[in-house]
């Protein structure tokens, strides 16, 4: 993977519709593409990484100029993937929107965001949803190679609870017929560990990506392989039918341990 730095004429990007899922009014990301590797994201696919090197003095100048709201730090990438630790421009981002008086909602897999428990205690309505596809550490390793491991991640969810930070867990995507049957373990160990919330999404799978994805599951679970074929011949999303299937089996067992399917 290389690392590449670059300068960007802008930052921040004003999110138009409301949103329900994340409850952002903007969203940030310093770096494009990740060098987490999981197999179901197109950002994982490159073979470079780019740093946008003068995020937070960017960050710093257009905030002034706008409404306050809550920014969706990592929307597309995460932030706090291994090359944070030496740019620490997520860090930078979160102090300067302190600064601002702005709020945030960190997407993440990382348990670095917990180097930055002071921060976040410092901004107001602070948000980190920590993602998930599997209690099984098997599972996490074909899909999700470079991440600390699920229990781990749990982990991270309970000390930023321990410290009042609004947390919760994402489901996404939803792997079909693989991570399913996870759904309850995942639910189970999420309010163990004082999740707030669990949020879920289905699998997309656009363009090259849906052929190196079914490669894996013809590897590793080829008993399936015909069912994926089948659940995405006509399009890059599961049929309706799987996916009100998959809503409904979510929301009865998240239901079943108290816990919310939404951030409020």
């Amino acid at each position: 993977m290389q690392i590449k730095t670059v300068k960007t004429d802008k930052i921040i990007n004003k999110i138009t519709k409301k949103d329900t899922l994340f409850y952002g009014d903007y969203t940030i990301d310093p770096y494009q593409y990740c060098d987490f590797g999981c197999i179901y994201c197109d950002s994982s696919y490159s073979t470079e990484i780019f740093v946008k090197t003068n995020a937070v003095e960017l960050l710093d100048e257009e905030l002034k100029k706008l409404e306050k709201g809550r920014i969706i730090v990592g929307s597309v990438h995460d932030p706090y993937q291994k090359i944070e630790e030496k740019y620490q421009l997520t860090r930078g981002i979160l102090e300067t929107i302190q600064k601002h008086g702005f709020s945030c909602h960190i997407l993440t897999k990382s348990e670095l965001v917990l180097r930055d428990l002071d921060v976040l205690q410092k901004i107001k309505d602070s948000i980190v949803t920590i993602s998930m596809t599997a209690m099984d550490e098997e599972i996490s390793k074909i899909f999700e190679k470079n991440v600390i491991s699920p229990k781990k991640r749990m982990q991270i969810v309970k000390k930023l609870r321990e410290k009042n930070i609004k947390t919760g867990i994402a489901v996404m995507p939803t792997i079909p017929f693989i991570v399913e049957k996870e759904i309850e373990k995942i639910i189970e160990n999420a309010k163990k560990h004082d999740a707030e919330y669990l949020l879920f999404k289905h699998l997309e799978l656009k363009g090259d990506q849906k052929n190196i994805f079914f490669d894996v599951i013809k590897k590793y679970y080829p008993q399936h392989y015909q069912n994926f074929v089948k659940l995405y011949k006509n399009s890059f999303s599961p049929t309706e039918e799987h996916l009100q299937k998959t809503s409904k089996n979510i929301k009865e067992i998240s239901s079943n341990y108290n816990i919310k399917n939404s951030v409020y």
